[in-house]
Order: C-alpha cells, then sequence, then structure tokens
C-alpha cells in the first residue's frame, strides 16, 4: 500500500501517530542465500561426521545431530519463515515457542512411559532363559 492508500483506508488521515506497522515478513536475495548457504553448511558436517566415523559414542553422535538439527530448524524459521518477535505483534513467535513446548513435553513424556512400560511389563530376557520351569508330571 502506498501512503496515498493508506490514507484512503484510513478514511483521509495518515496514521502519524508513530506506530511501527509491521506489514508482514520482508525479505531480500542475501537473506535467501544466507539461509540456503547455512542450510547446506549445517546438512554437510552431519552428514561428514555420521559418514567418516567422527563420532564414536553413540550418545554423544545423538546429541550432537540432535544440537545441528535445532539449528537447522531455526535457520528455515528464521531465514525463511521469516520469524522474528515484531511480526503479528510477537504472536507468531509465542505460538511458535508455546507449540514447540507442547511438542517437546509430548514426545518426552512418549518416552517415558513406553520406557517404563517396556522395562515393567516385559519379562526379563535373561532371567525366563536360565529358568526352566518343568511341567507338574503325574508320577
Amino acid at each position: 500500500m502506498s501512503a496515498h492508500d493508506t490514507a484512503i483506508h484510513h478514511g483521509g488521515h495518515h496514521d502519524d501517530h508513530g506506530h511501527d506497522h509491521d506489514d508482514g515478513p520482508h525479505s531480500s536475495f542475501s537473506g535467501y542465500m544466507t539461509g540456503f548457504v547455512l542450510s547446506i553448511v549445517l546438512t554437510a558436517i552431519p552428514f561428514w561426521l555420521v559418514m567418516n566415523g567422527v563420532i564414536t559414542h553413540r550418545p554423544t553422535a545423538v546429541m550432537v545431530l540432535g544440537a545441528f538439527a535445532v539449528a537447522q530448524i531455526l535457520v528455515h524459521m528464521v531465514c525463511f519463515l521469516h520469524m522474528n518477535g515484531k511480526v503479528e505483534g510477537g504472536w507468531t513467535l509465542l505460538a511458535t515457542i508455546f507449540t514447540g513446548v507442547f511438542v517437546t513435553i509430548t514426545i518426552a513424556g512418549t518416552l517415558w512411559v513406553m520406557f517404563h512400560m517396556n522395562k515393567n511389563m516385559m519379562p526379563a530376557h535373561g532371567e525366563h532363559a536360565t529358568q526352566r520351569v518343568e511341567p507338574n508330571r503325574a508320577p
């Protein structure tokens, strides 16, 4: 919208009250290229780490790869989805944070329940293999 269209839209009055209106995301070619390069780097490094067996300790590898995945998500959200605290008064960012917290709690709770159900309901494989139950035989 031009200044003239804005004045017509607001009943002929210009909005010179010092309010900072953000009509949405504004991007440039350099912003997209920065996101693209960061995405390639954040994909290539974990790929190289796994393919060359740089990290042999499995839990450490999972944590490192998870950190790269989170960084990749943040790059996509900032560079391509234009998430920041200014768009729509910060509500988009707040909704995204809420969604992330909700998904994290849901995944953690699901894994916790599945781990405990597996531990408490499945028979221990080693104990039953060594203890043979003899059927009752009639003399």
